[in-house]
């Protein structure tokens, strides 16, 4: 099982590429960030933690941008969008964004991708929350359509383009794995049939994710991997991850400014270490 980070990178804690270059010191395999375009002042949508939002969620930097700045600092770092908002993006704008970055980075980007719960950010996006799985659905096919064919074209109910020219194509062929987030029917169903691996939030109790994992095989008729995203820094639910046979657990990095990011990620690393010392 592999380790890496979950974060919000904002204008309020350590800068990307400093923050790359130390994930990877410390031996992590990945880095995956988070993406708000905005925050509306008038929200209607809980937030799924429970409480207040989070400040974080209000100064996230794109994540794209980021992922480069890391990027060029690193050489084995793999670099997550988790997630990305699909349901608030143009899919060929994004397709194009994603195969930049798979290009810089000689083939290190993984496709972190969700439907979103906030329906006012959705909204101011044009997105209707009642349709954004579907809406979902049809980018993610016109983005897999656009990496992989020369002249891709798509027509359906939300997406609709006559043929193009799009480079570049991702390094990685046929393209980057598609980690898709999610916990409900929807969400399994979308990672079956477009998924790479299924990316969901922890749970106190990890075997409450098995018949989730079940459901999600057997629609895909294939065994697919899941990587925990932004785990706590507690042994127990890691040691539940591993039992259930996770991929990837991705601890969770409060945002925080430079030497207090620092001092965490040795925390962390110090857990990881400790946990490959127990099994």
């Amino acid at each position: 099982m592999r380790f890496g980070i979950a974060t919000f990178v904002t204008d309020e804690g350590i800068r990307p590429a400093e923050l790359g270059r130390a994930v990877e010191e410390r031996g992590f395999d990945s880095l995956f960030l988070a993406e708000h375009t905005h925050i509306p002042t008038s929200r209607e949508s809980p937030y799924p933690g429970g409480g207040e939002l989070p400040r974080s969620y209000y100064r996230t930097l794109d994540p794209f941008v980021s992922l480069t700045a890391a990027a060029v600092v690193t050489e084995r770092l793999l670099l997550g969008t988790g997630i990305v908002l699909l349901s608030q993006r143009d899919p060929i704008i994004t397709a194009k964004e994603v195969a930049s970055l798979d290009l810089v980075s000689n083939g290190r980007v993984v496709f972190g991708v969700g439907a979103g719960w906030n329906r006012e950010e959705m909204r101011n996006h044009g997105t209707d929350p009642r349709t954004r799985g579907a809406l979902v659905n049809e980018r993610l096919a016109a983005i897999r359509r656009i990496w992989t064919e020369d002249e891709a074209e798509f027509h359906g109910r939300f997406v609709d383009f006559d043929p193009i020219f799009c480079w570049p194509k991702p390094v990685r062929r046929p393209h980057p794995p598609i980690y898709v987030g999610g916990d409900s029917p929807a969400a399994y169903a979308r990672v079956a049939e477009h998924g790479s691996a299924w990316l969901p939030n922890p749970r106190p109790n990890p075997a409450d994710h098995a018949s989730a994992l079940k459901e999600i095989r057997e629609r895909a008729g294939r065994d697919v991997p899941f990587t925990v995203y932004a785990a706590p820094n507690d042994p127990e639910v890691i040691n539940g991850y591993a039992e259930l046979g996770a991929e990837r657990i991705l601890l969770y990095l409060p945002t925080r400014p430079r030497d207090e990011t620092l001092r965490e990620l040795d925390e962390l690393a110090a857990t990881v270490a400790a946990h490959a010392a127990r099994s």
